[in-house]
């Protein structure tokens, strides 16, 4: 995800305390000689919820996990709800203020959406559920429950079905019902909450939808745990995070919720936080949390486009296609993803392709503040859209926009491993002055026979192709030798799938990354 569930401070890695870890305990405990950080200490006391709910406990989902080790009551203990007097309920959601302005739902784009605003950027990877779109008839809805669901799916299902036309309200009374009830955590949040605020809350909604496809499941809430390091997230936070969430669906899913619901979302938001929990630690053996990167290298392209170089203060492992989460020193806490533009180098440099967007706060940073010296940080490699180099099949490969970054990185890839693979590449654009980066890959394409480069312009005159991208594709081919891949906005994402499918290319030899793969997976 773009931001964190819950964190502790930041420059803290996460690796959590030197002997009590909380109500959650990972499958292995980091090396001792591992950095550690000290436990929150909770202030948890005087919570209280609209109406008492079970406690989030831990969760033995692996049949192998070993039980946690004795450890001392914490100093704050977080009781069960239901224990907790109410000496202070929390005031209706109207009443809570949140502790900055909050967007209504209509003012969020959809994932879907062309990123023109509210803090996304051009070719930023959609990594979370898509943004809610408002109520929607019942049998439209992306919660129907499919005839081969478990019990608890079909609870969690009904009760997310029912919030669905209130999902912005749902939202701002969670996050309400967390900053006032661990204002702790409140700074350790962006400031401004209007792009962030359907994250956190949408990643649960998608897991718990993916409930019944458990490696789906386990890949998705991996790269949750993994990602989540960078914000110093701790294993005692999620209780915090699953209580305001039963909070908040006790107090919307009305016809819906029951001891049974209830039940089922404790036990889905338990295994959901252990995967999250054991991937985190797990990885905190082989990888930081983070990496420095000093810029090296700006190079503007248009007027709001920019290459950046950038060298990392560690070795940096990746593959060509995989994207990163960047944060820049001038909006702390705020990360956007961007695609590596090179198979990984001889030297250890990186680059990134941006483009500065309306309301893009780390695009517009990246463009038009960065110069050469300034520190950024990077958050871990991740993204399947990557060669398969045991094959000799061709890529055909669709990149709009900045999407080009990736493509041009994987045609880097296949030179690298000196097999002669056909490499038939469409780069999009809407004006031959947005293709900004045809010439690098037409001098590729001029080194490489096995490579063609074609442009593709959707609006005015051109000397390459007119048309939108995907019609372009219609026009070649055969494309049944071939694996697919693109990157660029979501739409063209969608539609170049679409017509690739027209012709014949399976879904499985297409390659892209965004969790709307995951969320067709579990419908």
């Amino acid at each position: 995800m773009d931001a964190p569930t819950t964190t502790s401070s930041a420059g803290n890695d996460g690796g959590g305390n030197s002997g009590d870890w909380g109500w959650f305990t990972p499958s292995r405990k980091p090396a001792d000689d591992q950095p550690r950080s000290p436990a929150s200490d909770g202030a948890a006391d005087d919570r209280a919820a609209d109406r008492p709910v079970n406690p989030i406990r831990p969760a033995g989902t692996e049949a192998e996990r070993r039980p946690a080790p004795p450890a001392p009551a914490p100093a704050s203990p977080i009781p069960p709800a239901s224990a907790v007097p109410p000496a202070s309920p929390i005031p209706p959601a109207s009443a809570v203020p949140p502790a900055s302005p909050v967007a209504p739902a209509s003012a969020v784009p959809p994932a879907s959406a062309v990123p023109p605003g509210a803090g996304r950027e051009e070719h930023q990877r959609p990594d979370e559920a898509p943004a809610p779109q408002g109520a929607r008839p019942a049998a439209e809805s992306v919660f129907t429950t499919p005839e081969t669901a478990s019990p608890d799916a079909i609870l969690l299902r009904r009760t997310m079905a029912e919030i669905e036309p209130v999902s912005d309200k749902v939202t701002s009374y969670f996050y309400a019902l967390l900053f006032v009830q661990h204002p702790e955590l409140r700074p350790l949040f962006p400031a401004a909450m209007d792009a962030q605020r359907d994250r956190l809350f949408k990643a649960i909604l998608t897991a718990a939808r993916l409930i019944d496809d458990p490696d789906i499941l386990r890949d998705f809430l991996s790269r949750l745990g993994r990602g989540h390091r960078k914000y110093g997230t701790q294993p005692e936070h999620y209780p915090a995070v699953g209580e305001c969430l039963l909070a908040a669906l006790t107090r919307y899913a009305t016809n819906t919720w029951s001891d049974e619901a209830e039940a089922a979302w404790v036990r889905a938001y338990t295994a959901i936080s252990q995967i999250m929990i054991d991937a985190a630690a797990e990885d905190e053996l082989r990888a930081p949390a983070w990496w420095q990167a000093e810029v090296v290298g700006h190079e503007p392209r248009t007027a709001d486009i920019a290459v950046v170089t950038v060298r990392p203060d560690q070795p940096y492992p990746f593959l060509a296609g995989q994207y990163t989460s960047v944060e820049t020193p001038w909006w702390p806490r705020v990360w956007r993803h961007y695609s590596f533009a090179s198979a990984p180098r001889a030297d250890g440099l990186l680059s990134f392709h941006v483009k500065a967007v309306p309301a893009g706060w780390v695009s517009s940073a990246l463009v038009h503040r960065a110069r050469p010296g300034d520190v950024i940080r990077l958050g871990p490699p991740a993204g399947s859209m990557t060669v398969d180099h045991s094959t000799d099949n061709g890529l055909l490969c669709l990149g709009g926009g900045t999407g080009i970054a990736p493509i041009k990185a994987l045609v880097e890839d296949v030179a690298e491993h000196g097999r002669q693979r056909a490499v038939e590449v469409f780069y999009g654009a809407r004006s031959d002055h947005d293709l900004y980066d045809i010439d690098t890959m037409l001098r590729l394409a001029q080194r490489h026979p096995w490579l063609s480069v074609r442009p593709v312009v959707s609006d005015g005159p051109t000397s390459g192709l007119s048309g939108r991208l995907p019609d372009a594709v219609r026009q070649y081919g055969p494309w049944n030798a071939f694996d697919a891949y693109l990157s660029g906005p979501p739409g063209m994402i969608r539609s170049g799938v679409d017509a690739l499918m027209d012709v014949g290319v399976p879904s499985h030899r297409i390659r892209h990354d965004s969790i709307e793969e995951l969320m067709a997976a579990a419908e």
